[in-house]
């Protein structure tokens, strides 16, 4: 499974948000999306999955444009954790099974097939023991767990996440950055994940674009995008790398503001 972005631009209004990105992404692979503020990255996944239209480029998954498909069959591809959820006045269980309405006729109800997906999603991700629980009555480790097994239940191809570890604690950080190596190695997907902590993306990534207003700055592997030169021209700071044995990655260690 191939995903490509191909040459997208996007502005809103007239500011421009993204210019001339272009990139692959392969099955079983996280690709890291990094860079200061305001530098696109949110965007470029917003427009990776049409809720944006970019205003030249394209989306090719397995050599097909996107544009052409329809919300339906877009979600049937593409699974989306958002940078924050809304909670509902449902159960975890009840969460998940909403991951299930594109595949889903209009009026049609879930079958048995449905709900073994959705159990299955809520195993991958060790929530089927909160299957009963108020979704505003867990932790947001939790619910982060619940919102990525409701993303699995939609069976896509494409994981995109944005900032999947945004307000939670390193035990939860790591937790769910662990789950989400799993996964995809296991269901072959192409994950897609924006994170503001460049060690975390260090640490899980195997490889990197880094975003700079909009363009991008450098893409390759982990190892090779997180340099100390490229972040210093990045994000003006000068960093110390070094390898950790413990983790097996580099760890970025900033030392003065170049501002």
């Amino acid at each position: 499974m191939l995903l490509e972005v191909k040459k997208i631009s996007f502005s809103y209004e007239c500011i421009k948000a993204l210019e001339n990105v272009s990139f692959k992404a392969k099955a079983g692979r996280v690709l890291g999306i990094i860079g200061p503020n305001a530098s696109g990255k949110t965007t470029l996944l917003r427009c990776i999955n049409r809720v944006l239209k970019p205003k030249v480029g394209t989306v090719l998954i397995d050599g097909k444009e996107i544009s052409k498909w329809d919300r339906r069959e877009i979600a049937r591809k593409i699974g989306v954790v958002p940078q924050r959820s809304g909670t509902f006045p449902f159960n975890a269980f009840d969460i998940v099974l909403m991951g299930r309405f594109p595949h889903l006729r209009t009026l049609d109800k879930e079958g048995p097939g449905d709900l073994k997906v959705v159990r299955r999603a809520m195993e991958l991700t060790n929530t089927l023991h909160l299957a009963e629980r108020p979704i505003d009555e867990l932790s947001g480790g939790e619910i982060q767990r619940v919102i990525i097994a409701r993303a699995l239940a939609q069976e896509p191809q494409v994981l995109l996440l944005d900032e999947p570890t945004l307000h939670l604690d390193i035990c939860h950080q790591l937790e769910i950055l662990d789950l989400i190596r799993r996964i995809t190695s296991e269901r072959e997907l192409v994950t897609i994940l924006v994170s503001h902590d460049l060690n975390l993306a260090s640490r899980y990534c195997d490889s990197l674009i880094l975003l700079n207003s909009g363009k991008i700055h450098s893409i390759g592997l982990t190892g090779e995008v997180l340099t100390p030169e490229k972040i210093g021209d990045v994000y003006g700071v000068n960093v110390h790398i070094e390898y950790n044995p413990i983790i097996k990655a580099n760890q970025i260690v900033p030392v003065s503001s170049r501002r």
